[in-house]
């Protein structure tokens, strides 16, 4: 395997974001449009009144409560700067870069960035890295994905010149299907393998794929009592994980896609069975998403009493099950000894 040249900048900065053994056991926070909708349910079902400064104080005590716990936190400037302050000065912070959603009027589900940002702005805020979410179908006409493929060039060329390790995140759709449906997940694991294979190429200068489980969970054979067809049986499922694996040339987490903790932990182990080399994971609505609740109906007090317990239990499993089956980010490129770190700095 040829030698690997990273930048100074981004080889320090990668290892700020894992932990000493080189694992990615990070926390996603940057939920926007969805932990709007989210709060104002619980706020609604309680009787309160909304406000967004529900939504800034929830982020900045899960936060302060969990950062500690994490290697690093993936947070928001717009909504999640209160988050950004109380974070641990030891925890690294990949702050998103996308504006959320998209729009629906368009076809395609194009990318967007937030307008007053840019990597070298976000650097200086305290970005240790960068995220970006691009929806991606690989089976859509030409003219939507060589935008998107473009867009993720720029991306990953603007992290090199800032010597900022770049985060991208694939969500796969098919808009002929809902997300959840038995059609959808037969095609999904199609979807996420030509992605991975797509984007782990180096033209795009990505550092850290952040992958979706390459099936839904829900329609594993035996591991859902409710439902009533299966689109895979659970050697399928595994042989996928190895798969996705297989394809990547370049670290790769996994994303908690907002399932269950205990199913997300269930497809973590089935991965590491499966002897897939995933290098960590951005993990989020999983590991809080029962807080919103107890904030909306409790407030700070309820929630930090939570944190303390279920959130602090849910984090520490989580890495439990990072230490006995992901693998160091560096064993993509062959381990650190075959890692060549130059210095750009001097070049204007």
């Amino acid at each position: 395997m040829s030698k690997k040249l990273l930048s100074k900048g981004k080889y320090a900065r990668m290892l700020k974001l894992t932990t000493d053994d080189g694992i990615v056991d990070a926390l996603a926070l940057d939920q926007r449009g969805s932990l709007v909708k989210g709060m104002k349910t619980a706020a609604a079902k309680y009787g309160k009144l909304f406000s967004m400064d529900m939504v800034y104080n929830f982020k900045q005590t899960v936060s302060e409560i969990l950062s500690p716990y994490s290697s690093a936190i993936l947070l928001d400037d717009q909504m999640g700067f209160k988050g950004i302050e109380a974070k641990s000065v030891d925890t690294g912070l990949i702050m998103s870069y996308e504006k959320t959603g998209y729009d629906a009027n368009e076809p395609g589900r194009l990318p967007s960035l937030i307008p007053d940002q840019s990597a070298q702005i976000m650097v200086q805020r305290g970005a240790d890295a960068l995220k970006v979410l691009l929806y991606f179908n690989p089976n859509d006409p030409d003219e939507i994905n060589d935008q998107k493929k473009a867009f993720a060039q720029r991306y990953g060329i603007e992290g090199v010149a800032a010597e900022t390790p770049t985060f991208l995140e694939i969500v796969t759709y098919d808009d002929r299907y809902d997300s959840s449906s038995l059609e959808f997940a037969k095609e999904k694991p199609e979807l996420v393998l030509k992605s991975m294979r797509e984007f782990t190429q180096d033209k795009y200068h990505i550092d850290v794929l952040k992958m979706e489980i390459p099936f839904n969970p829900k329609f594993v054979a035996g591991w859902n009592k409710d439902a009533s067809d299966s689109a895979y049986t659970e050697a399928e499922a595994k042989d996928y994980l190895k798969q996705l694996s297989d394809e990547a040339t370049r670290p790769f987490i996994f994303l908690s896609a907002g399932v269950p903790t205990n199913v997300f932990q269930r497809e973590l182990k089935l991965a590491g069975d499966a002897g897939a080399k995933f290098n960590g994971v951005l993990s989020g609505r999983a590991t809080w998403l029962e807080g919103v609740d107890i904030f909306a109906r409790d407030g700070r007090d309820g929630l930090v009493d939570w944190l303390k317990h279920k959130g602090t239990r849910n984090v520490t499993e989580l890495t439990q099950i990072l230490s006995d089956n992901a693998t160091p980010w560096f064993e993509a490129y062959g381990g650190k000894d075959n890692i060549q770190v130059v210095d750009i700095s001097n070049i204007q």
